[in-house]
């Protein structure tokens, strides 16, 4: 049975894109197949991140407005053959997106055999939001450890618990979990960032895994590779975890413990 998952935050800028595109790229690389859509109509990024711009020809507007068939727009990833791209438009507004069109879509998808259909969704409040999170059946609520983007989160998981098929069919809940990314123990230590604990007293929400703070996820995202193919990066690894966790697997929380210095680089410095 095809699963939706929505990728969302209420805050834009905490790695939402790069966490839809490594999450769809691990569930592939376990197995499963998967698609991930970009619902982010007029600034799409996720074709980037993914590798796959230059092959865009179609996208999921054309879709939904019937002008080619589903099939036609799909981009297969190169390196995984159960991945997946659907791109949104750069042309459209958000006003194209129509809760019929987007159900057909993903009915389509179900029909095709998807294990996981990964809706990547715009930040906020506004149609591509609701679209995306709509027919959703487990969120991952992406946030950094800042007292902004935690208290937009919160607005996310409202609107996941009120907004959502799920909600007004009054069926049982979204399934939520919480990511942080961009998390320095170091920074969090020195009072620059919210601590885990801080976090968990606001938003309440099981918490699925951390990714660590890193230059790498900025280069991945140039070179048009998903950060979860960095082999043997600290964020490749949380990114595993993530998966690890989302399919029921036991797996300790990882990149969360300060990193003490040794004796000698605090006295002498780091060279």
């Amino acid at each position: 049975m095809t699963k939706i998952v929505v990728v969302t935050s209420g805050k834009g800028g905490v790695g939402k894109t790069t966490t839809s595109a490594s999450f769809a790229t691990g569930l592939a690389m376990r197995g499963f197949k998967t698609c991930v859509i970009d619902f982010d109509v007029g600034l799409r990024n996720l074709d980037l991140i993914m590798g796959v711009e230059r092959r865009v020809v179609y996208d999921l507007i054309n879709v939904i407005n019937d002008e080619i068939k589903l099939t036609q727009a799909l981009i297969k990833d190169k390196q995984l053959d159960k991945l997946y791209i659907l791109a949104a438009s750069q042309t459209r507004d958000k006003d194209a997106l129509k809760q019929e069109g987007v159900e057909r879509v993903l009915d389509e998808l179900k029909a095709m055999e998807f294990d996981f259909i990964v809706c990547d969704s715009p930040a906020g409040i506004e149609t591509g939001a609701l679209m995306a999170m709509h027919y959703a059946d487990e969120a991952l609520v992406v946030t950094n450890p800042e007292v902004s983007s935690v208290r937009d989160s919160d607005r996310i998981l409202g609107m996941l618990s009120s907004k959502t098929k799920r909600a007004i069919e009054g069926a049982e809940p979204v399934k939520e979990h919480l990511l942080i990314t961009r998390y320095n123990p170091n920074r969090v230590e020195g009072g620059q960032m919210l601590s885990l604990d801080d976090i968990h007293e606001i938003l309440r929400t099981p918490l699925i895994g951390v990714i660590p703070e890193s230059e790498s996820v900025l280069q991945a995202s140039n070179q048009g590779t998903p950060a979860i193919h960095l082999a043997g990066s600290d964020v490749s690894e949380a990114y595993k975890d993530v998966v690890a966790r989302f399919l029921g697997e036991e797996k300790p929380m990882r990149f969360t413990e300060a990193v003490k210095q040794s004796w000698f680089k605090r006295v002498f410095g780091a060279k």
